[in-house]
């Protein structure tokens, strides 16, 4: 049994020994830094170093995969020196990441939940071999999408390196290799150079092909046609190629309309599946030959999403060999075609058996489609689906490529671990991930903690018959927008927009539906915020902000959303019967019931997260407490108009009053607020 072992210290010193290219000056830098929060002191560098970084050479037998690396000793038994060995430049930083973890002791996610390492004056590391496990993903990692709290998260636009550092700090220490990183923001943004100095891979929106230019940005006025302007878009596809011809990069062939719908939508003449194929097929050919022709041995991909997957099932379109085939799930966890607006085929979005060449995945652990989808908050159906589906996924062979869709981060450290694990493993204990996952993160009440999990999802609205048909937090505010808009535009035809859940029949029974779905959801979230406030009462005061930041502050946000929804429903219901004070009374609950999301959002901006939500532009609370602001003066105006002094007449003023009251001295009538408080004790205490 080997019995050495490297004390690791303040004084310890390192020695660098691959040269300073921009990544490993970004790997030096996290190590550096985590040295210093365990130990006190600031990492400094030497030559009789005790622990020496250097690429991996033949004796080392370090395993021979890409980013692959190995810990190694030397030295006598009283002084060991740790060799982290890599296999290239990847290698090196995840050998330094695996010491930071496993040696230093800094949690993956230490920015995002706010846990700095334990401090000590020295670490004993027992001078055994380490190598690196093979992942099961050769190409594995985030699209930073939808990234709204990240964008209006500091002043800068678009977001400096404060942002985005920690972004991909974190995608490295979960063993991801790859990114988009953002959204259609300015391209002189740091989000790209900052990506790649990171020793990050790139790849691409499947919007934005090779990572080009939108065709109408860079010449509006135009029409989006290939046929026509074939010339202007190869020059779009040149001019990106060329960009990042010397960048790690994982190039998406793809060919798309403006604005991420199909292309025939812009160019009608293709008329046809087999038009429109042979046009997708004769592009991806032209782009593959642009690309090969710039850069030797391309990585390439292809987004099998939507239209594209249709056709490529159909056989219509011809992808060529090497070029990996990208499926995507419906955004809510299921590997099957995504719902538009009402047409929900299902149709199935892995490799056909005998399908040959590489394939891979796109998985939303959050999505954002004007529905259902989970923006603010987490994965809404259990963390079963998500282990479920990737397993089908990697049986199917779709295992060379797999882009998690990231958000914000913040919200959802739980399930981007948890598909790390299984990018690295090829599978994951749900049981294990998530006990490891909250004992990293607390000191106490594991069980309680891991219940609250587990009991989330149950807690979520099943708003159809599959088990991916799971409700986020946008299912409480961008329904309601519509209903209050249809509402206000006077119609009482059923809405088509709300079909995909509420069903075809009028606007009354639609809206009833919504209700009934948010009132039976409500005592659930009810009951289990009560239990998060009563384990809450028992943690450190830090643990506390952690577990408001990372689990509390969702489920206000499911429980204001619902008692939101069914306010502004029960405020129809009323209105629809004449009832105008009681839907008056149900349109301002739902003002302060959209009220409590807001605070809550606001509750969880306190240190480093000041401002972080201020940026909620797409769940958007502000704007859907405002549509319920707007509807409640509109039923006030329909039965307290022109002087608001009415109802306080009819329902507040003592009857010795009503008779005798000289109009001159009652002209200030009560706010909206006020009235429908006063109201409510009279009006619903005596219905």
């Amino acid at each position: 049994m080997n019995s050495r072992a490297l004390s690791i210290s303040a004084a310890s010193l390192y020695d660098i020994q691959t040269g300073w290219t921009r990544p490993i000056e970004h790997a030096w830098s996290m190590i550096a830094k985590d040295h210093a929060a365990v130990f006190g002191q600031a990492a400094e560098q030497g030559n009789a170093a005790s622990i020496v970084v250097r690429y991996a050479q033949k004796e080392d037998g370090c395993p021979e995969w890409p980013e692959a690396f190995s810990f190694r000793f030397s030295g006598s038994d009283a002084t060991p020196v740790l060799h982290i060995v890599g296999r290239d430049e990847l290698g090196i930083i995840y050998g330094l990441l695996h010491y930071s973890r496993y040696v230093l002791g800094v949690d993956p996610f230490w920015f995002w939940a706010e846990l700095p390492p334990v401090r000590q004056d020295s670490i004993l590391l027992p001078a055994e071999n380490v190598d690196s496990l093979r992942p099961k993903v050769r190409y594995r990692g985030w699209f930073v999408n939808d990234e709204v709290c990240l964008i209006g998260w500091k002043e800068q636009y678009p977001p400096g390196e404060e942002v985005w550092q920690p972004v991909f700090e974190a995608l490295l220490r979960c063993g991801g290799n790859m990114v988009i990183p953002g959204t259609d923001l300015p391209r002189t943004g740091i989000h790209h150079s900052l990506a790649v100095d990171m020793g990050l891979w790139i790849t691409h929106h499947h919007a934005e092909p090779l990572g080009a230019e939108m065709f109408l940005r860079a010449f509006p006025g135009k029409q989006a046609s290939y046929k026509e302007y074939p010339e202007l878009f190869e020059q779009l596809w040149r001019e990106a190629i060329q960009h990042q011809k010397d960048e790690k990069v994982l190039w998406v062939l793809s060919f798309r309309g403006q604005g991420d719908k199909p292309f025939w939508e812009n160019d009608p003449g293709f008329d046809t599946p087999a038009k429109r194929g042979a046009l997708i097929s004769s592009v991806v050919r032209k782009q593959y030959a642009m690309v090969s022709e710039a850069s030797p041995a391309p990585v390439c991909c292809m987004a099998m999403y939507g239209e594209i997957a249709e056709l490529y099932k159909q056989g219509h379109i011809e992808v060529p060999p090497g070029v990996i085939k990208i499926w995507a799930d419906n955004g809510y966890g299921k590997m099957v075609s995504r719902r538009h607006g009402n047409l929900n085929l299902r149709v199935p979005a892995l490799p056909s058996a005998g399908d040959d060449g590489k394939n891979g995945v796109y998985y939303h652990v959050t999505f954002h489609d004007l529905q259902a989808s989970n923006h603010l908050t987490m994965f809404p159906a259990p963390a079963a689906l998500i282990t479920d589906e990737l397993d089908q996924a990697f049986t199917a062979c779709a295992d060379e490529y797999l882009l998690v869709n990231s958000g914000n981060i913040l919200p959802h450290l739980y399930t981007l671990d948890l598909v790390a694990e299984q990018w690295a493993a090829g599978t994951a204990n749900r049981e294990q991930q998530l006990k490891a996952f909250i004992g990293r993160y607390y000191s106490q009440q594991h069980t309680e903690i891991a219940g609250l999990y587990r009991s989330y999802p149950e807690c979520t609205i099943a708003y159809g018959p599959n088990p991916d048909d799971r409700a986020g937090e946008e299912f409480y505010h961008h329904p309601a927008r519509q209903i209050m808009g249809h509402w206000l535009r006077g119609q009482t035809a059923g809405d088509e927009r709300l079909q995909w859940a509420a069903g075809t029949g009028t606007f009354l029974e639609q809206v009833r539906w919504f209700r009934e779905q948010a009132e039976a959801a409500a005592p659930g979230w009810e009951a289990l915020r009560r239990q998060c406030l009563q384990v809450m009462e028992t943690l450190p005061e830090d643990e506390q902000r952690r577990l408001n930041n990372q689990l509390l502050v969702q489920i206000e946000l499911h429980l204001s959303g619902c008692r939101g929804l069914a306010s502004i429903c029960r405020a129809y219901e009323a209105y629809s019967g004449n009832h105008y004070p009681l839907a008056f009374i149900h349109a301002s609950h739902a003002v302060w019931n959209y009220g409590e999301g807001k605070a809550a959002l606001e509750r969880a901006e306190h240190g480093r997260w000041k401002h972080f939500y201020r940026a909620d532009w797409l769940t958007n609370i502000d704007n859907t407490t405002q549509h319920a602001d707007t509807v409640r003066r509109f039923v006030r105006i329909q039965g307290d108009s022109p002087d608001m002094f009415l109802w306080y007449k009819e329902y507040l003023m003592p009857e010795t009053e009503k008779h005798i009251y000289l109009e001159n001295t009652h002209r200030n009538p009560l706010s909206d607020d006020d009235l429908a408080r006063r109201l409510e004790t009279v009006i619903l205490q005596n219905s």
